[in-house]
């Protein structure tokens, strides 16, 4: 692994790039300033670290301990519109891993859709102190056939799931029982969209988001 570029904001806000065999990832450091976790977390397949959760998650987590560090896979880096294989993706955090590492804190291994996929197979391998799964992708939309429990369940380490209430990759009620804790977004969709109609606002769908996840990584030992 090499740091090729770091760079800050006034915020504290750190930009580093990381040479990973699948190619330069950067990680957005969002640290807290007495940390006893790091939490990073990575995009999906279609989109990017701007996603809501995941800003959410980095402006409301440092206050309570957790350096945040939001991950983006090569293919993003690179400009590509269209994700990888899983075997690359797993690749590409493998890489940025030592990365997270480095500030000698256990490491919580998250991400959104395809990015949750990720850390719950590589979590054990790497030792990941625990998984954040946001908007797990169950199954492919109308096909639930196609399970992806069985990466969930493998996960091997305390996992956390945040689940829109109608997720077409996969609705609460769908989940099998298993080791891990779920929260629902009530009438969010996979991104967390809450439609203008719910009784509940945007605003409110995403604190269900972000004191799930503090409480939850409070309770971590």
């Amino acid at each position: 692994m090499t740091n090729v570029s770091k760079g800050s904001d006034a915020t504290g806000e750190t930009a580093e790039t990381v040479e990973t065999e699948a190619g330069p990832a950067r990680i957005t450091w969002h640290p807290a300033k007495k940390a006893r976790l790091v939490l990073a977390v990575s995009h999906g397949a279609g989109g990017g670290i701007e996603a809501r959760d995941l800003k959410a998650l980095a402006a409301v987590l440092p206050a309570h301990g957790v350096t945040v560090a939001r991950v983006e896979q090569p293919w993003r880096v690179a400009g590509k519109k269209l994700a990888p294989a899983p075997k690359t993706l797993d690749l590409g955090w493998r890489g940025i891993w030592p990365a997270l590492a480095e500030p000698g804190l256990p490491v919580v291994s998250g991400g959104r859709s395809a990015g949750a996929r990720v850390a719950c197979r590589t979590a054990t391998e790497l030792g990941a102190h625990a998984v954040l799964a946001l908007g797990f992708p169950l199954h492919p939309p109308g096909k639930p056939e196609k399970s992806r429990a069985a990466e969930l369940l493998g996960s091997g380490v305390p996992t956390l799931v945040v689940q829109g209430g109608n997720d077409p990759f996969g609705r609460p009620g769908e989940f099998p029982e298993g080791p891990y804790e779920l929260v629902e977004v009530p009438y969010g969709d996979h991104g967390f969209a809450v439609p203008k109609r719910a009784e509940i606002t945007q605003e409110e769908a995403v604190a269900v988001i972000t004191d799930a996840v503090v409480e939850w990584t409070g309770s971590l030992g």
